[in-house]
């Protein structure tokens, strides 16, 4: 018999700013969208970065018209969430591979916007029994990681910082990387009243979704199926699960 997993321990919410890093558009809106939509709510300040523009995602359509397209949907999708600033790194779609320039870029991008919180989704290498992950997620997961490190250090990447007042700085405000829908997750967030506005994020996606050939394929009953698993374990109707990795000295994952 299947051992039942524990019940999620509420995210912290006193945390004012956070950066959520993932690699394709869409990726927030498998489940995480919801969560975002209820801290924007709390007034707190939420922004993307895009590591690439989801152009290889569409096999009938060219990478450079899609392109174009996947990023007028994701700007949609997380204005429906209340984030007004999506930044594209241009990385290549499907093909992405872990190294310093990678991990040089997630770092530029949080000394940028200096969070107190930085978020991706699941970058382990299945999201369950039999269900491997992308490889494009699991490269990016670990450069958020590192790279959310090496903001702190203001010997790495030296050159993306100025004396100047206006200058780049190190930032080591980053208390923990959280990411969403992983299977090691032993924390969520309540999104009962925000689930109806993540599915409206994810169904904004909705040329990419065509372009797929999901025939019958329902963003609802896809969130309801992930979300309701959360809230079994929460003790809510839905809940957003994410997995903490605490980037304070000496914490856990409470931290």
């Amino acid at each position: 018999m299947d051992e039942m997993p524990p019940p999620l321990k509420p995210l912290p919410e006193n945390w004012e700013r956070a950066l959520v890093i993932v690699a394709h558009p869409d990726d927030v809106e498998y489940g995480a969208a919801g969560a975002i939509a209820r801290w924007t709510g709390q007034g707190k300040k939420i922004n993307y970065v895009m590591v690439t523009s989801g152009e290889a995602g569409i096999d009938g359509l060219h990478p450079e018209e899609c392109r174009a397209l996947r990023e007028a949907e994701e700007i949609e999708s997380a204005q429906i969430v209340g984030v007004d600033k999506v930044e594209f790194l241009g990385f290549p779609d499907g093909v992405l591979t872990y190294g310093l320039e990678l991990r040089a870029k997630v770092a530029k991008a949080v000394r940028q916007h200096q969070p107190e919180i930085v978020i991706t989704i699941n970058f382990r290498e299945m999201f369950g029994p039999g269900a491997l992950n992308q490889a494009d997620h699991i490269v990016v997961g670990r450069a958020v990681l590192d790279g959310a490190r090496d903001a702190g250090n203001r010997w790495i990447f030296p050159e993306q910082l100025s004396d100047e007042p206006d200058g780049l700085k190190p930032w080591g405000g980053v208390r923990a990387v959280w990411a969403a829908g992983s299977p090691e997750s032993r924390h969520g967030v309540d999104v009962t009243d925000t689930f109806d506005v993540g599915v409206q994020s994810l169904e904004a996606h909705e040329a990419y979704i065509k372009g797929l050939g999901w025939e019958g394929w329902s963003a609802q009953d896809f969130l309801e199926g992930i979300l309701r698993q959360g809230g079994s374990r929460m003790g809510t109707t839905y809940a957003a699960s994410f997995e903490v990795y605490s980037l304070v000295w000496g914490g856990t994952d409470e931290d």
